[in-house]
């Protein structure tokens, strides 16, 4: 007699879901036999369900349907769902593998088919174009899994889950369908689920909650964080000011949703960068003032025809080292562990600034009384052996670049992520100016490419940041350097230098800089609400100026990305019966707190419940291992192993396989 199939639920069909499906496949055709090697258990077919309110592949946030303006945050070249077709794997493709191909044959209408053609490997895709990238992959893998022998059933459920509780040999995971969707759905048992959701939505915190409070009882408008594309950017009046809170990459969707989402347009001048466009209004736009802490947006990202630039290499911040560091028991640490402001950034301030003046040197010689003694120099500085708890080095090396190149100027590589700090402002039209001039300026930093010493620095902290990825991954920093130190400095420093938008949005900003459409309120700024005079205000301790005042607000920002917080009724009761919790992190004063993400083991990751046990079934990928993983937002890197850029996928081929055991496929 037949075993009963194995049954597999995957909750949220995005790109999470969609890798998982595919490393099934994939696994499944390479599998030389059926049954395991001692045989002593009958494979079972598979039973595959997959739920999502969303249509599959693209999920929420890539709808093809949304307005083609809002862009991707990576070049083409780099985000993947799948390896490329040249590793054995026939179903699953690169995006770059799909621009090239011209849409690999997928259903593409005339606007999409341009698009693909315009685009270059190292271009912006849009959202909407990746999310039809999404939908091609999926449906192949579907087609794919439903001819296979060892599949017995493969079904779409368009509902949201909202619950999961245990059952007999499984799970019990009851769907509910969004109102006009169509009828009741029945619940779904399973042997395994996996947790693919993604983006859900979050509670606001204590201040964004009394202030939308506040707000409606005076009849004010207050937009709390969201999904660009699910905003109704029409609420806000022509002409009407707006006070944004953040400068970061939603702020850049709003920005270009109330302008060329209502009609404007951008024009060349002719002019170099800095000054490439003009904006042409249709007065419909409102005005906006924007502020963040920092002052100023994130920084453009480079034009180079690669993700991390081809003249970067990291001499000292390799996984290598900090693992051998580890394992002989780096000072202050456990065995196995390190630190990051004590171990890891050391080495890597040292990369960041070789590469700045190595650079340099090399495009602005004339800086230097003798370009190659200094490099050298600089060289046995930071190539001196690192003792914990010995900082003299950084001294050493400024007291040579004042002494040997004056006019190169010491750069400070934490003082990046600040660039108005201790400065102040007599008047708004004067910080308007400032900020002008530094967004001009960063334009012409990203034009020259590999050739900016300041560009090709950051390109090393990027480079960085993926080394540190891995070691938070494999567990080797301690909570209390995680959450204090790469939690509150190293983050914002490395998203506001390394994540920015392309050049593009950076001209298009100080284009509506210039014709007054955005204006910026100041570093550190102070927001309140006049309940009296039935207005938002907004102000900057470092601007001598009025506030800004408006009935409209909003945060640029998307939901919070902490289990805790969530709103997504599925994870809410998952926390509320005991079969899941927070993961608990120890600060640097040896308090427990609640980190963002599931608590979890192993890879696959296991979801563990209340009373610390991991469930044998319920695995977790993507957003809600935040507390495990760093930068889980970050699609995967095309051509990158499973445990460095293209982690997402390994965690996806852990769970294929394991299911693939549990059912006794291989």
């Amino acid at each position: 007699m037949a075993a009963p199939p194995f049954t597999l639920v995957i909750v949220g069909s995005g790109p999470r879901g969609t890798s998982t499906l595919e490393r099934v496949l994939a696994r499944l055709e390479a599998a030389d036999q059926v049954r395991d090697p001692e045989g002593s258990r009958p494979a079972r077919r598979l039973e595959i369900t997959v739920v999502d309110p969303c249509e599959p592949g693209p999920g929420h946030v890539w709808a093809p349907e949304q307005p083609r303006y809002y862009l991707m945050n990576t070049p083409a070249l780099y985000p993947t769902v799948a390896p490329a077709r040249g590793l054995g794997n026939n179903a699953g493709l690169t995006f770059e593998e799909f621009r090239v191909g011209g849409g690999d044959g997928a259903d593409l209408d005339a606007v999409e088919r341009a698009e693909l053609a315009e685009l270059a490997a190292n271009g912006f895709p849009s959202r909407a174009i990746y999310g039809s990238y999404l939908r091609h992959v999926f449906s192949r893998v579907r087609d794919r899994l439903e001819a296979h022998p060892a599949v017995a059933s493969f079904t779409v459920v368009r509902a949201e889950a909202t619950c999961l509780r245990r059952e007999a040999n499984g799970y019990r995971l009851s769907l509910e369908r969004k109102t006009g969707q169509g009828p009741a759905v029945p619940d779904l048992v399973a042997e395994a689920v996996v947790l693919a959701v993604g983006h859900v939505p979050a509670h606001a915190n204590p201040l964004q909650r009394t202030a939308g409070e506040r707000a409606t009882a005076v009849g004010l408008h207050y937009q709390g964080p969201n999904v660009p594309a699910d905003v109704d950017w029409g609420i806000y009046p022509a002409g009407e000011p707006v006070l944004v809170r953040g400068l970061g990459l939603n702020f850049f969707d709003a920005m270009t949703a109330m302008t060329v989402g209502r009609g404007g347009c951008f024009v060349s001048t002719g002019r170099g960068p800095g000054h490439a466009l003009e904006y042409r209004g249709t007065g419909r736009e409102p005005l906006l003032h924007a502020a963040s802490r920092r002052g100023a947006p994130y920084r453009a990202k480079a034009c180079i025809d690669s993700f991390l630039p081809a003249s970067v290499s990291l001499r000292h911040l390799t996984f290598d080292a900090v693992h051998a560091l580890a394992a002989d028991g780096a000072p202050g640490e456990p065995r196995g562990k390190v630190g990051f402001n004590a171990h890891i950034w050391p080495l890597l301030h040292r990369d960041v600034l070789h590469t700045y003046y190595a650079t340099l040197a090399r495009v602005s010689p004339e800086l230097f009384e003798e370009p190659g003694t200094f490099l050298a120099e600089l060289d046995d500085i930071l190539d001196a052996p690192h003792v914990h708890g010995q900082e003299v080095w950084r001294t050493v090396a400024r007291e040579l670049v004042e002494r040997a190149a004056p006019e190169a100027r010491w750069l400070d590589v934490a003082g990046l992520g600040h660039p108005f700090a201790d400065r102040g402002f007599v008047g708004h039209s004067a910080y308007q100016g400032a900020v002008l001039q530094y967004l001009e300026h960063d334009a012409e930093s990203s034009a020259r490419g590999e050739d900016d010493p300041l560009k090709m620095a950051i390109g090393a902290l990027n480079a960085g940041r993926g080394i540190v990825k891995r070691l938070v991954a494999e567990g080797m920093l301690d909570d209390a350097s995680r959450l204090d130190e790469l939690g509150r400095w190293f983050e914002p420093l490395v998203e506001g230098l390394a994540s920015g938008p392309p050049l593009q949005r950076i001209e298009e900003l100080a284009a509506l800089a210039r014709a007054g459409i955005v204006q910026f309120v100041g570093p550190d700024p102070v927001f309140s609400l006049d309940e009296e005079a039935a207005c938002f205000a907004a102000s900057s301790p470092w601007v001598q100026d009025e506030p800004v005042t408006a009935q409209y607000m909003f945060e640029a920002m998307m939901p919070a990305n902490r289990v805790a917080q969530t709103a997504s009724p599925l994870l809410e009761q998952l926390w509320a019966d005991g079969l899941a919790r927070p993961r608990l992190m120890l600060n640097p004063e040896g308090e427990g707190v609640y980190g963002s993400g599931f608590d979890v083991v192993g890879q696959p990751y296991r979801l563990v419940d209340a009373a610390g046990i991991a469930h044998r079934g319920i695995f977790v990928l993507g957003l809600q291992l935040s507390s495990v993983q760093w930068g889980t937002a970050i699609a995967a890197e095309a051509g990158a192993g499973f445990a460095d850029g293209a982690r997402t996928l390994g965690d996806a081929d852990a769970v294929a396989s394991e299911v693939l055991r549990m059912a006794a496929r291989i």
